[in-house]
């Protein structure tokens, strides 16, 4: 489980989402990080749980076929949510990314039909390799998210990865101007190696009011100390 940040902005709490018994398409949707695939947590009773607490949500989905029922869940209790709600996908292949991308006409037209005002999260499939010179987001990446995007009304967040993130600086500059209703959320790997000058040198290139921040520690706090927020 993890935490986003803006700088100033109400912490989210994270969850992967699958469906148990995904074969048979008739299991409950379960929070489990691949490659696990199975877990005594299901969505229903850790959204009993947040409901009651002032943290957003932000549900990640691995697949298309635990989507729906965990719409249908969240339906339940949007009355009793008080934060924001994110629902993200990987939708795209990107830098090296071999994961399988979740359809997105399909995931956009179910998460839209529950919640039409909902921030969606809307990113590429990656990969990283240490002591080797890592491609970033290319042109016809970032040109395919903005046309997919271009006819949605909702706000959208583009979730980027920190190792490649300077590399591909133009191309998000380029995607961020597309539209005001777009920002990044920057995220890494545990084992991913970036500096924290490539996030400074975001934050000084890039709106700052459109970029959150899904970091690890130790970096988390030293990003913070560089910048001048308390821990």
């Amino acid at each position: 489980m993890r935490h986003t940040h803006r700088m100033s902005a109400a912490h989210m709490v994270e969850a992967d989402i699958l469906l148990c018994d995904e074969e048979e398409g008739n299991g409950e949707p379960i929070m489990a990080h691949p490659p696990e695939t199975n877990s005594d947590n299901t969505l229903q009773a850790w959204l009993n749980e947040i409901v009651n607490t002032k943290k957003g949500i932000k549900l990640d989905f691995k697949s298309l076929v635990a989507v729906k029922p965990s719409m249908m869940l969240l339906e339940g209790i949007k009355l009793h949510l008080r934060r924001p709600v994110w629902i993200n996908a990987d939708i795209l292949p990107g830098p090296s990314g071999s994961n399988t991308v979740v359809d997105a006409k399909r995931f956009l037209d179910t998460v839209t039909s529950f919640f039409p005002d909902v921030t969606l999260s809307l990113g590429w499939t990656t990969g990283w390799q240490p002591q080797q010179c890592n491609k970033g987001y290319s042109w016809a990446m970032v040109k395919e998210m903005a046309q997919i995007c271009d006819a949605l009304t909702q706000p959208v967040t583009f979730p980027v990865r920190a190792a490649l993130v300077r590399q591909s600086t133009s191309e998000l500059l380029w995607l961020l101007q597309k539209s005001n209703r777009y920002s990044l959320t920057v995220w890494t790997e545990r084992h991913d190696e970036y500096s924290i000058e490539d996030l400074l040198y975001l934050r000084e290139n890039f709106d700052k009011s459109r970029v959150y921040y899904d970091i690890l520690e130790p970096q988390n706090s030293e990003f913070r100390k560089a910048i001048g927020i308390e821990i």
